[in-house]
């Protein structure tokens, strides 16, 4: 957990808020059966592949995989900066994603994507802790970080979780 205290209650704020703004249909399968933001900073760890969201430029929906790692209470991903993901995050930031596992846990979150490594401009102010992380993760050498890959935070306006059992989650 990567989290201070300040980002664990934002994102606890952000799943109380996205869960009560949310439909009754999508309340009374989630209510009773979710877990808080320390849980779920505890849960999310390491690699989490996601169902990333995008739109074209006809408005049409697209959907492919990412590597997702969650770190200070919300996702970053990456992909080859040639990748249509790419094209459409740049044009159009608004996205959603996904992380499943099965029936027992659920994290849906919808924003706006931050590019953290830009080619022609200056990387955010933590982009070299993100990416001495990602080194760490996947290896010093296994990309050219700068020319290959682009890399994106989203900032969640909405995001909720479902987990009925935590155990489940936690026990290995």
């Amino acid at each position: 957990m990567r989290e201070t205290p300040e980002e664990l209650d934002r994102l606890q704020s952000l799943l109380d808020s996205s869960l009560s703004g949310s439909t009754s249909h999508l309340r009374s399968i989630v209510e009773g059966r979710t877990i808080t933001a320390a849980q779920l900073t505890g849960v999310l760890t390491g690699m989490c592949t996601l169902a990333l969201s995008t739109v074209t430029a006809k408005g049409e929906p697209r959907i492919s995989g990412a590597d997702g790692h969650f770190l200070h209470g919300r996702w970053h991903f990456g992909t080859a900066r040639n990748a249509a993901k790419a094209r459409h995050l740049a044009a159009r930031p608004a996205a959603s994603v996904a992380h499943l596992r099965g029936e027992d846990l659920g994290v849906f979150t919808h924003g706006t994507v931050e590019e953290l490594n830009p080619e022609d401009a200056e990387a955010t102010a933590d982009w070299q802790e993100l990416l001495a992380y990602l080194k760490d993760f996947y290896g010093d050498d296994s990309f050219d970080w700068n020319r290959e890959v682009v890399y994106y935070r989203l900032n969640p306006h909405w995001m909720t979780v479902y987990a009925p059992d935590l155990d489940k989650l936690t026990s290995t």
